[in-house]
């Protein structure tokens, strides 16, 4: 699923009243938020669907597949995704 697709599933379940420009203006603003708490470093706490935090990941060495040199590959931030009991349920 895409983010279209994610527009068009939740117009399907607010239905016709709400019309598809409003549904996607919220999944665009809800996006937004979350990119941004995460982009302050704070984690976002979707209770029954996940958590979305920052951790760090540290430095480490890799092999260039072509050459078979040793690379040092930098350390840097990275975006992790935690889900909640309801979504496990539902996989």
């Amino acid at each position: 699923m895409n983010k279209s697709d994610l527009i068009t599933e939740t117009h399907k379940i607010l239905g016709d009243e709400t019309p598809r420009a409003v549904v996607e203006r919220v999944v665009n603003a809800a996006l937004s938020a979350i990119r941004d708490a995460v982009g302050r470093k704070e984690p976002v706490q979707l209770v029954g669907f996940g958590t979305f935090s920052v951790a760090a990941r540290a430095p480490r060495t890799g092999v260039n597949p072509r050459t078979k040199a040793r690379i040092r590959i930098p350390g840097k931030l990275v975006v992790k995704f935690r889900p909640g009991a309801e979504l496990n349920r539902a996989v």
